[in-house]
C-alpha cells in the first residue's frame, strides 16, 4: 500500500486521544496495512495510528525477529481489561521520538481485548515483549507517550531536545 511519514514529537496530535473504530471498513482495513507498510519500513515492532496522523483507535505489531517470517498483528479499539501487580522493566523505544531509548517500568502481564479486522472480538493475555508493546501502542491512543512514565527530569530533557530540533527543521 503506502509508507506515510511519522508524527515526530512535539507534534501535539501525539497528545491527543484517538477515536473508537465504529465500523471496519475497507479504509480501515487500508489505513492497517499502510500502518504494516510504515512500521516495518521505519523498522518497529509496534505503530498506532496517531503516528501517522489518524486520530482512529488501530494499532499494529509484530514481534517477529528479522530471521523469522512477519506476524503482523491489528488491533481495532484495543483496550487492557486487566493488569498484574507484578511489573518488569523494558528498554523502550518509540518511532515518535527517534533514537531514544529508555528503560520503562510496565504492568509485566495483561489481559487486552480488541476486535480483529474481520470484526471478531478476541481477548488474550499478553506477557514479555507482548505485554510492553500493546500497553505502548494503546498509550498513544489515549494520548500518553513513554517518556511520560519516566522521571521529570529525563522527560523535560528530551522534549527540550526534540523541540528544539523541530525549531531548527522549521528555520531550516
Amino acid at each position: 500500500m503506502a509508507i506515510r511519514p511519522l508524527v515526530i514529537l512535539p507534534d501535539p496530535r501525539l497528545r491527543e486521544k484517538s477515536e473508537p473504530v465504529d465500523a471496519i471498513t475497507d479504509d480501515i482495513r487500508a489505513l492497517a496495512q499502510d500502518m504494516l507498510d510504515t512500521m516495518y519500513d521505519a523498522p518497529g515492532i509496534g505503530l498506532a495510528a496517531v503516528q501517522i496522523g489518524v486520530m482512529k483507535r488501530v494499532v499494529v505489531m509484530d514481534l517477529a525477529k528479522k530471521d523469522e517470517e512477519r506476524q503482523p498483528l491489528v488491533l481495532i479499539n484495543p483496550r487492557i481489561t486487566w493488569a498484574s501487580e507484578e511489573t518488569s522493566v523494558y528498554e523502550e523505544g518509540c518511532l515518535s521520538i527517534p533514537d531514544y531509548y529508555e528503560e520503562v517500568e510496565r504492568p509485566a502481564r495483561v489481559r487486552v481485548a480488541y476486535q480483529t479486522l474481520e470484526g471478531e472480538t478476541v481477548e488474550r493475555e499478553a506477557d514479555g515483549l507482548f505485554a510492553t508493546c500493546v500497553q505502548h501502542e494503546i498509550d498513544h491512543l489515549d494520548g500518553v507517550l513513554f517518556i511520560d512514565r519516566l522521571s521529570r527530569l529525563k522527560r523535560e530533557r528530551v522534549t527540550k531536545k526534540f523541540a528544539k530540533a523541530a525549531k531548527r527543521e522549521a528555520a531550516g
